[in-house]
């Protein structure tokens, strides 16, 4: 399933004195099978971006009451968002959103604190049973210990549990697990590693990629994290004040440290170093990840001997 945005727009409390914009004539792209990155200074449009992808918010032409602007005179007529995700047209108001989000998943930052459940396997099996309402018990029961399992849960020892007597870290699982059951397409999550200790934020990561392709087609983090981004993303969008700046692979990307500076935001640890060792007449070219840096270093200093 492709993701493809073009000109999209949207206004918070729109007719108001409270007014915002929060995207301006977005037009973007993720292909199918990406790893990708999105990053930008709070306000800067990138999760009422990401929240259109699942209809969690709408286009003014899917509305029931939405009437096309006109043209005034001497003007073009305005040119309407569109949004399309795989076979799902997000301008339509005949799109069935109920089937686009079993198959977008979405999880929020902090997704423990949507843990409600008596018990982690009644909290995971929940979407499941909205979205897969013939699904047998035993059916049901199944996905939802391959979903415990696949985050790294033991389904014997936490099914039963409350899930307020998880750890914080098992508490994420579970809550992501709740997402994945209905083994989304397309997963995208706000600041999947937020809040926790770096052996955390690592573990969260290595489940990620664990998810995409076996379960997810296409993984979407938001993040503040550069270093993050750059470890594991394919490619990168850059919003700042509504509007998408950049859209590239890391490498090229973190190469403009000047401009995204200018938007306040940092490059990751492996650029800066790049950088520095550049400074010393020492040209590192590697993809940004930590071992891409190692390797590169070590294949410098062997050379050089």
């Amino acid at each position: 399933m492709n993701i493809v945005a073009e000109h999209l727009s949207y206004v918070y409390n729109q007719g108001t004195p409270f007014a915002e914009k929060a995207l301006d004539d977005v037009s973007l792209t993720i292909g199918e099978g990406e790893f990708f990155g999105i990053i930008g200074h709070t306000g800067s449009g990138k999760s009422t971006f990401v929240k259109h992808l699942n209809g969690l918010i709408r286009l003014p032409s899917s509305l029931k009451h939405f009437k096309k602007p006109k043209a005034k005179k001497g003007r073009p007529a305005p040119v309407l968002p569109s949004l399309k995700v795989g076979g799902f047209d997000l301008a339509d108001r005949k799109t069935d959103f109920y089937a686009l989000r079993k198959r977008v998943g979405m999880v929020f930052q902090y997704p423990e604190a949507q843990l409600f459940a008596e018990t982690v396997s009644e909290d995971v099996a929940f979407g499941l049973k909205n979205f897969e309402k013939g699904m047998k018990e035993e059916e049901i029961e199944a996905a939802v210990k391959d979903a415990i399992e696949v985050v790294g849960l033991d389904y014997e020892a936490v099914k039963d549990k409350s899930p307020f007597d998880l750890s914080g870290g098992q508490k994420r699982r579970a809550a992501i697990a709740g997402v994945i059951v209905t083994k989304p397409e397309i997963l995208i999550l706000d600041e999947p590693a937020a809040g926790l200790d770096p052996l955390g934020k690592r573990e969260i990561m290595d489940l990620l990629h664990r998810l995409h392709g076996a379960w997810c087609k296409t993984v979407i983090i938001v993040s503040h994290d550069m270093d993050e981004i750059a470890e594991n993303c394919t490619h990168v969008a850059v919003f700042a004040e509504g509007r998408l700046v950049y859209a590239l692979p890391p490498k090229e990307l973190f190469a403009k440290a000047d401009e995204l500076k200018e938007l306040g935001l940092d490059v990751p640890l492996t650029s800066k170093l790049c950088h520095l060792l550049h400074e010393k007449g020492i040209d590192i070219d590697c993809d940004l990840t930590v071992d891409g840096f190692v390797r590169a270093v070590l294949w410098k200093r062997g050379g050089a001997r």
